[in-house]
């Protein structure tokens, strides 16, 4: 976390209404874009030029957050985002640890002269590659701690409704509706300050997660009914879904987010893998419930990582190739997932 000196450092900064952009990692999520608007808000309330950008499109159904229409997505606007990051004296990196998650704009992000400052809950963040870092793995999203953040500046006042329907997305989605395990008592102190300042909770539900095309729904129902694997034994499921499914089903941007979630519903599975197949490389996310690590997993087998309850990988093997080494690593971590969830 940023010290006394570092946070006087940055309040003098923010007040000099500079040129800003933030960013966030590819594929942004809920905690992304939420990060992203919030900071965007209240860095205009103090009158700073601030501008954002993400490395691909994100999900339809973040696109009611107030100015989420003025994110701009770098595959479609590359010379603008470029011109913005070059002219930019701060850039905000929120949500993600490590520059590479930028994929095409990392080389940008590092080579330019702008100050950047990370914002961030994920493990071991690359602290060398930022002038300042706000960081830490006990907050329940990168919402939860861009609300800290405003706070310890002095500014908790200037949390306005824009800013708080912004970092409780980040914190609902990120905690699975308050359902993982990376809830603390904080997390609620802060939702029920986001609930006085106007958010509605039952709404903002609706908004996102009852927003399904009938095309998402029934890749749901294929996905579970025809590619779903299920090793009782290893306590561990897995689905998968080829190029091939994702087209029959008109696949769009957010119509696999939470289906990794779906087999940790079954008695005596621990842990849940989902395999989408992209152009170049298969891209797992994991999930799991109780004490196993999908961070530590996804770090050692699969070039990936995330929190422990949550993580994600990718890979150059086939779905077949993956599935045999899948199981072989999880027959080697049998016993840390023999466990059951008890109060």
């Amino acid at each position: 976390m940023l010290s006394v000196s570092k946070i006087s450092e940055l309040k003098q900064l923010l007040n000099q209404k500079i040129r800003i952009v933030i960013t966030s990692h590819s594929n942004p999520d809920g905690d992304a874009i939420g990060s992203s608007l919030a900071m965007y808000h209240y860095l205009k309330i103090l009158g700073n030029v601030v501008n954002m950008i993400v490395p691909n499109k994100f999900p339809d159904f973040y696109s009611w957050l107030p100015d989420s229409e003025k994110i701009i997505n770098y595959e479609k606007q590359s010379k603008l985002s470029q011109q913005l990051l070059k002219e930019a004296d701060l850039i905000f990196c929120v949500d993600f640890n490590a520059i590479s998650r930028l994929g095409a704009v990392s080389e940008i992000v590092i080579n330019t002269s702008a100050k950047r400052i990370l914002i961030d809950h994920h493990i071991d963040p690359e602290i060398h590659n930022f002038d300042y870092c706000y960081s830490t793995v006990e907050t329940s999203s990168t919402g939860e701690l861009i609300y800290d953040f405003i706070a310890a500046l002095g500014d908790e006042k200037l949390i306005d409704k824009n800013i708080a329907e912004a970092i409780y997305t980040c914190i609902v989605t990120d905690t699975g509706s308050f359902s993982f395990s990376n809830n603390r008592p904080e997390t609620y102190i802060v939702t029920s300050k986001l609930v006085s300042l106007g958010v509605d909770a039952e709404k903002i539900h609706k908004l996102i997660y009852d927003t399904y095309s009938e095309n998402r729904l029934r890749l749901l129902g294929y996905a579970i009914s025809n590619r779903m694997i299920v090793w009782e034994e290893l306590h561990t499921a897995l689905i998968y879904l080829t190029k091939s499914d994702l087209k029959e089903y008109n696949y769009e941007v957010g119509d696999t987010e939470g289906l990794v979630n779906y087999p940790l519903a079954m008695k005596k599975i621990n842990m849940s893998v989902l395999v989408t197949e992209k152009e170049n490389q298969l891209r797992l996310s994991f999930r799991s419930k109780g004490d196993f690590s999908v961070n530590k997993l996804a770090r050692e087998h699969f070039n990936g990582g995330g929190h422990k309850n949550a993580a994600g990988g990718k890979t150059t093997e086939s779905i077949d190739q993956l599935i045999e080494r899948l199981k072989t690593v999880m027959h080697d971590n049998k016993q840390n997932l023999n466990y059951s969830i008890s109060l």
